[in-house]
């Protein structure tokens, strides 16, 4: 397992020492949960953003995000991202 040091703001510092109470969390685990979260947070947003762009498909995202495919494509929902352009169901329409 890797260290990581890190200098925070004081306020910062406060909001961490609050968290440790209210959750009655030792320092490094608080960090470590905190850490996850936020990386788990960046990860759903980084894949959504790619789908959205075209740049994954609905499952690469899902991989990404470390979800499975339908909590994904809910999520994509939620979120308004659109996966499938118009001019790929504009042709589907025509179709019929």
């Amino acid at each position: 397992m890797g260290n990581v040091s890190a200098r925070i703001p004081d306020d910062l510092e406060a909001d961490l020492e609050a968290y440790i109470r209210d959750e009655n969390l030792d320092r490094s685990t608080a960090i470590r949960k905190l850490l996850t979260e936020g990386l788990g947070d960046w990860r759903t947003e980084r894949a959504l953003e790619k789908l959205e762009a075209g740049e994954t498909t609905l499952s690469g995202g899902a991989q990404l995000a470390e979800m499975n495919v339908w909590e994904f494509a809910t999520l994509a929902k939620d979120r308004n991202v659109t996966w499938v352009s118009d001019d790929h169901l504009d042709s589907d329409l025509e179709d019929l």
